[in-house]
């Protein structure tokens, strides 16, 4: 620990010698500088331990105080305390705010109704044959885990306790066990549904819906990212990760598939429909063979359910001419891009709201078109000379506009690319089918009772929230009510565990309200004095492009992660950074993803890493801090690759909210 404290107290020291070096004398400070000067008092005071959201409200209240003083000394006080219970109001008043204790309580359900271990081993038994396997399910356990309860500290404790121990019995080198534990249990503050994107587009007023349809690919990149990097590892260095042995890989099979066995036939569903067919059945009842086969005809139920509904979706009438695709945020209803921000002035090609009405080929209340028009297109001069040719345009044009509009209706009711998902996936149905012996069988039913269900649990509430069917709050709740049926289900909802769920919400969730209380208040300060003010033309002098920018500030977010958390960088330092998109043109929804794959670090990152200090409270006792941290420090190299890759190809975290909501 001596190391870590050191390392601490010499950014502190850095700090502090910066705010001495870069402060003016005390005849010449202005109150900008004040501003300034709370800024890195804000840093130094949390480094130090002290409460955040009630360090914020202090230094708010007091520098306000100052500002208001030096206007007019006899209001200062009842205009600072104005000011408090106004910033607090507004912040409670947010409706996006209720969907974080649903969303947590959720999560709270969900790890105490003991799916980890079983999710741990059925995916285990899955991987087997994966170089790393271990490793591979350990990220692949935390990154559906982490989802499903989005805390940190719940998951790492967890896997500290299972995958860590299995890893090292089998031999595993212990810097790729604590890096794959680690990363892994931080991809839930990324991967929606997210409380830090709720927390983002609450401060940055950024949609929440259009967030979770952004990060969802990003999340995944990163997951197969690690996995890769496991693989890769595993294959180059065998002795990091050895392969299982076989008495490992080993499945109990129960007794019927003894009797089904006999007759030669190892694949399952061609041995169950052989057993009910024929005279084959005889020790084995014929309850369980249609129930095994139902098991068995799951995949491919799924599948014509799906496609059904794919078919449907495809083949119905789209609607004429779309206004509002966006849910209640018309201010960000503008087309996304990486270079157009959200909060910009609305496109002037092919927008609607109160833009100028576009000259060509534009409905609603613009200009009307020149060419088959009606009656009220051009003056009466003007109609003499084209009588001829517009005369029969209305009625040849509207027999001709249906029939295309038909003729499109229905190529567009069988894409191309429906037909290609039909194949790829027909073909992936053939080949589990080909490959089901019963030993996959037994595997894919430990799937059934662990991965599936809270993967549908996700699925659902991201499919109600991104599909526009339920805000963010309305599939919270939805959740929640999930998380009391998974814990029914598995027998763990008792009323000791609900009072303890209830509990530790709402310590949470006053947590990350009270940091909104106090980060209003210390934003209010902060441009009271003109601290954004200097910021602003400080970063405007520097005549930076849009390139530079974005590197710079990824950079200072990314050096923040060390010494200070996400909540902390989001809640103090987005709103600096936010007022200075709109001068470099750059999108707040595209921003909000780099920096939520950004804040992936603030976890792996010394020396407040939280995740190893989790991992090393469950460790055996020579797993050393040291080693973690190593184990952690390639993660954070493919965090920096897979930050790089999204600003490359913005489409990774683009292309989905354009598409639902174009």
């Amino acid at each position: 620990m001596r190391k870590e404290v050191w390392f601490g107290l010499s950014i502190m020291a850095m700090v502090v010698i910066g705010l001495f070096v870069l402060m003016p004398s005390p005849s010449e400070m202005t109150n900008g500088h004040l501003g300034l000067l709370m800024l890195g008092l804000i840093v130094i005071a949390i480094m130090l331990g002290f409460p955040t959201a009630f360090t914020l409200m202090g230094m708010g209240v007091l520098f306000t105080w100052f500002a208001y003083r030096s206007v007019n000394p006899d209001l200062a006080v009842g205009q600072t305390l104005d000011l408090m219970v106004q910033r607090a109001y507004a912040v409670m008043a947010n409706d996006v705010l209720i969907s974080v204790p649903l969303f947590v309580f959720m999560g709270y359900l969900v790890e105490r109704a003991n799916l980890i271990d079983k999710l741990f081993r059925s995916l285990h038994l899955a991987m087997a044959r994966l170089p790393g396997s271990l490793a591979v399910a350990t990220i692949v356990t935390c990154a559906i885990f982490a989802t499903a309860t989005g805390i940190v500290g719940a998951v790492v404790t967890l896997m500290g306790l299972l995958a860590m121990p299995a890893m090292i019995k089998a031999g595993y080198n212990v810097k790729l066990a604590a890096g794959s534990i680690t990363a892994g249990g931080c991809l839930g503050i990324l991967i929606p549904p997210s409380v830090l994107l709720i927390v983002y587009g609450a401060t940055a007023g950024v949609s929440v819906v259009k967030l979770y349809a952004g990060a969802f690919f990003p999340g995944i990149m990163l997951a197969l990212l690690y996995v890769a990097y496991v693989i890769i590892i595993a294959k180059i260095k065998p002795s990091w990760a050895p392969p299982l042995a076989a008495e490992d890989r080993m499945v109990p099979l129960p007794r019927y598939t003894h009797a089904l066995a006999k007759t030669g036939n190892s694949n399952a569903l061609t041995a169950l429909v052989g057993a009910i067919k024929g005279k084959r059945n005889a020790d084995v009842p014929m309850k369980t063979l249609l129930s095994q086969l139902f098991i068995v005809l799951l995949p491919a139920l799924a599948f014509v359910l799906l496609m059904g509904l794919v078919y449907q979706a495809t083949t119905r009438a789209a609607p004429e001419e779309p206004t509002l695709t966006e849910m209640g945020m018309g201010f960000d209803s503008g087309t996304l891009s990486s270079d157009q921000g959200g909060l910009a002035e609305p496109p002037s090609a092919g927008g609607g709201g109160l833009a100028e009405p576009p000259t060509e080929g534009a409905g609603g209340l613009a200009e009307p078109s020149m060419q088959g028009g009606g009656s009220l297109a051009e003056p009466p001069g003007a109609e003499t000379s084209k009588a001829p040719a517009d005369a029969a345009a209305p009625a040849a044009g509207s027999t001709a506009d249906a029939t295309a509009k038909a003729g499109d209706s229905e190529s567009r009711g069988l894409p191309k690319s429906f037909w290609i998902t039909f194949a790829v996936g027909l073909a992936a149905l053939a080949l589990f089918y080909v490959m089901l012996s019963f030993a996959r069988l037994e595997i894919f039913k430990m799937l059934l009772g662990s991965f599936f269900p809270l993967a549908f649990l996700i699925l659902a509430v991201l499919g109600a929230i991104v599909f526009g069917l339920a805000t963010p709050t309305e599939a919270a709740a939805m959740g929640s009510f999930g998380g009391l049926i998974l814990a029914a289900a598995y027998r763990r909802l008792n009323l000791s565990m609900l009072k303890e769920s209830v509990f530790l919400t709402a310590k949470t969730s006053a947590m990350v309200c009270w940091l909104f209380v106090g980060s209003s208040i210390f934003s209010a300060a902060f441009a009271l004095l003109g601290g954004q003010e200097i910021i602003n033309n400080w970063v405007l002098s520097m005549n930076l492009t849009t390139l530079q920018f974005m590197i710079l500030s990824q950079i200072i977010i990314f050096l923040l992660g060390w010494p200070l958390e996400w909540t902390e960088i989001i809640v103090i330092f987005m709103p600096i950074f936010i007022p200075l998109l709109a001068h470099f043109n750059v999108d707040p929804l595209f921003f909000g993803l780099l920096v939520a794959l950004n804040l992936q670090t603030a976890f792996l990152s010394p020396p407040v890493a939280m995740s190893a200090f989790y991992l090393k409270g469950v460790s055996p006792p020579h797993v050393t801090l040291n080693q973690i941290f190593a184990g952690m420090l390639p993660f954070m190299a493919i965090q920096v690759l897979a930050l790089v890759l999204l600003y490359t190809f913005p489409a990774i975290g683009l292309w989905l909210p354009e598409v639902l909501y174009k």
